[in-house]
């Protein structure tokens, strides 16, 4: 979390843009990126200085003497006109040539553009990255968060952000571990990656790695006064250390456990720099379209050895031409439809006893065609599905009402049971405006999706009237392999009991009495 002081800070810059003539907010979040990085950079350089005075070892410099005016605690200080015509023609130029030196966002500066057209905004804007605490490990992460939560706030780009919380719970029920390869197919901001990272820090933290500080108003009346939710407990900044995470294990993370996909070059730059900001050195995120035949035959290596978890959120409305799919996915699934192609190439990409977590729109549960019923009968028959959670239709919106579910399932083996939970609440109004409720389910579902009992499946205690049961592959089955959780819950109808009709119309004509009295007492007023 991050002070109302700072967050007035990043909506003011926000605001700034808008007023700037920059009214795409995926477009104020990516050219906001820009300048992050670029001081970012400067601020890893001084770090590099600072270590090789201190042990008189070279390293590999990001800036060299010519380009040594292009850091960031030199065009800072310039003039706007002058500040203006060295970023556009010399540091954008300038990111676009590291990137052939395989710098961190190798795949994604090659195309960067300044978009800012004014002088003054471009000067405000730098001032404003300036005041930001890049420099605090603790915050900067959180501070990213903010922005990118502007985009559900601002337009359509809300769509590629999966609400937060919902992305806690799958991992959360997936239990991300420190050696545990982990992929998103469709990765947009990162946010499942991000999510995930926070979750191992957390799991791995001891009590003395882990700070509690306590949150405060910032602004208004009630400035000073502590930060409740809406159960009117105390709310804290809790800070993990990750102190339990070994060196050998620390590269892994900043090297080899975070992959991403996705083919907007926009996205990737942002989810880039989302999890450099959550504290990952060198994820490995990439500018493909994953469904394709070109990223089958140029698998990169983490890709064709398998994933241990994958979490998605596919894109639900899309339609592809099939020459441009992958044969092997057309092989498991012949369709056109994106929701149904991403789920047999998770199952692809999953190296055996891998697990994926993924969100799907409700009509890939119950959907006639051939090739829904394809790739259910693949989740069923040829791996573990583990579990079907029915989500709420509100948790997109205000930009989509669909109903959805998550889907859990283990690759290889098959399946004899799945289990099924019922998700009514998850803590927030499920109307347009979103606002927090006491009602969440989300705390009870990861708690009994971990405690679930097989044994369960076969006893009397299989309650299919409740949030949570079990239901047998042979049911799956005799119903042509349909998961919605409406097929197999049992709903219990309590009678409704009615006055009889000649008392109920007794009672009208005493209502009807009463006011034809008291419109003749008024008649006499008058």
């Amino acid at each position: 979390m991050i002070t109302g002081q700072l967050k007035s800070k990043i909506d003011k810059l926000w605001e700034e843009f808008w007023t700037g003539g920059i009214t795409n907010p995926l477009t104020v979040v990516e050219q906001i990126t820009f300048l992050m990085y670029a001081r970012m950079l400067d601020m890893n350089e001084q770090a590099d200085e600072k270590r090789s005075a201190r042990t008189k070892k070279a390293f590999n410099r990001r800036f060299n003497d010519e380009q040594q005016h292009l850091r960031w605690q030199n065009i800072r200080h310039l003039g706007a006109q002058e500040l203006y015509k060295t970023v556009k023609d010399e540091l954008f130029p300038y990111f676009s040539q590291t990137s052939d030196e395989g710098s961190l966002f190798s795949e994604f500066m090659k195309d960067a553009q300044l978009m800012i057209q004014k002088q003054s905004l471009l000067v405000k804007a730098v001032e404003m990255v300036n005041d930001l605490p890049l420099d605090s490990a603790d915050t900067k992460g959180d501070l990213y968060e903010y922005l990118l939560s502007k985009l559900t706030t601002a337009g359509i780009n809300g769509q590629f952000r999966t609400p937060r919380h919902i992305i806690r719970a799958m991992v959360e029920m997936l239990d991300i571990s420190k050696d545990t390869r982990l992929c998103d197919p469709a990765s947009g901001t990162g946010g499942f990656l991000s999510v995930a990272y926070e979750y191992l820090l957390e799991k791995y933290s001891s009590p003395e790695g882990t700070d509690k500080e306590p949150m405060f108003i910032t602004e208004g009346d009630d400035a000073g006064k502590q930060l409740l939710d809406v159960h009117g407990n105390h709310i804290h900044n809790v800070l993990y250390s990750g102190d339990l995470i070994e060196p050998q294990d620390r590269e892994f993370i900043d090297t080899d456990m975070f992959h991403g996909f996705d083919f907007d070059a926009t996205m990737l730059r942002v989810a880039a720099m989302n999890l450099v900001m959550h504290g990952i050195k060198q994820p490995d995120i990439h500018y493909q379209d994953t469904l394709s035949q070109r990223f089958s035959e140029n698998f990169p290596k983490a890709a064709k050895e398998g994933f241990d978890v994958i979490l998605a959120n596919p894109p639900f409305k899309g339609s592809l031409d099939e020459e441009d799919v992958c044969p092997d996915i057309l092989r498991k699934v012949k369709t056109k439809k994106t929701e149904l192609l991403f789920g047999a190439l998770i199952e692809r990409m999953l190296k055996i006893g891998g697990q994926s977590a993924t969100i799907v729109p409700d009509g890939v549960l119950f959907g006639s065609s051939k090739a829904h019923q394809q790739l259910r009968t693949l989740l069923v028959e040829n791996n573990q599905l583990e579990a079907v959670i029915s989500l709420p239709s509100g948790v997109f919106k205000p930009y989509a009402g669909v109903s959805t579910a998550i889907l859990i399932f283990t690759k290889g083996g098959s399946t004899d049971h799945v289990w099924f939970y019922d998700v009514q609440a998850d803590g927030y109004s499920l109307d347009d405006k979103r606002t927090p409720i006491k009602d969440n389910d989300l705390p009870s579902l990861v708690a009994e999706f971990k405690a679930r009992d097989k044994a369960q499946a076969t006893s009397d205690d299989n309650d299919k009237t409740q949030q949570a049961f079990w239901v047998s592959k042979d049911d799956i089955v005799d119903n042509k392999y349909d998961l919605s959780i409406n097929r197999y819950k049992e709903v219990v109808y309590e009678e409704e009991k009615y006055d009889p009709p000649k008392e109920i119309l007794g009672k009208l004509m005493d209502l009807e009495n009463d006011i034809m009295a008291d419109l003749k007492a008024l008649e006499k007023m008058l």
